[in-house]
Order: structure tokens, then C-alpha cells, then sequence
């Protein structure tokens, strides 16, 4: 008795494929690189290179955690841009539901940065 496969399942496992090559592909060169990677350390390699110039100090230095801040919120507006985009393309299929949707996703915005901007985050000492 002869079943008939699902024209589905070929859309599924054209997806699995692709899926196990994404993580096959990258993960490989890693895993060879550990067998097949010369292992020669010495003080000179193991010296942190800066632009071909002899290193000064010490590599690990702190960072004002203000940086770290400026950088979350911008991350925070950008991807609020990559949702807006899409939503201006949309905007007459998304009718008033789609508007409210984004005024609320907004909203939510304007709350962070005013709570950001009463925390003194945004200012420079």
C-alpha cells in the first residue's frame, strides 16, 4: 500500500534543511579551527595588538557605565524605527486598530525616555 505524502512536508523540509545548514555551516570552521589551528603560544602572541604600535598600559580599563546606557537607549530607537516602517507601509490596510496599536507602542516609548530623561541618564557630568 503506497501513501501519499503531504505536498506540505517538502515546504517543511526545505525549512529543516535550510535551518540544519545555518547552524552547520557556521559552527564547522569553529569546531575544525580547534583541531587544526596551530597551538604555539608565546608572550608576543599572546600581547594585545593595537594597530601595529607597541601596547601602553593596561588592556583592561573601565568604561563609564553612561556609554553602556547611551548605547541601550539608541539600540531601544532603533528598533522602534524598524517596527515604524513596516506600519507606515501598512497603514491604510491597518486602519484604526493598526493606529491604536502603534500610538500604544509609542506611548510605551515616551514613558522610557521621560523615565530615562528624570534619572539624569541622558546628561553628561
Amino acid at each position: 500500500m503506497k501513501t501519499a505524502v503531504d505536498p506540505y512536508f517538502y515546504h517543511y523540509l526545505f525549512i529543516g534543511v535550510f535551518a540544519a545548514f545555518a547552524v552547520v555551516f557556521p559552527v564547522l570552521p569553529i569546531i575544525l579551527a580547534k583541531f587544526v589551528a596551530p597551538k604555539k603560544p608565546s608572550p608576543l602572541k599572546q600581547m594585545p595588538y593595537e594597530c601595529g604600535i607597541e601596547p601602553v598600559g593596561d588592556p583592561w580599563i573601565q568604561f563609564r557605565i553612561q556609554y553602556y546606557i547611551y548605547a541601550l537607549i539608541f539600540v531601544i530607537f532603533d528598533v522602534e524605527t524598524v517596527f515604524i516602517y513596516p506600519w507606515a507601509v501598512g497603514f491604510k490596510k491597518l486602519g484604526v486598530l493598526g493606529f491604536l496599536e502603534m500610538i500604544l507602542f509609542l506611548a510605551i516609548l515616551a514613558v522610557g525616555l521621560i523615565y530615562a530623561w528624570k534619572k539624569k541618564a541622558l546628561e553628561w557630568d
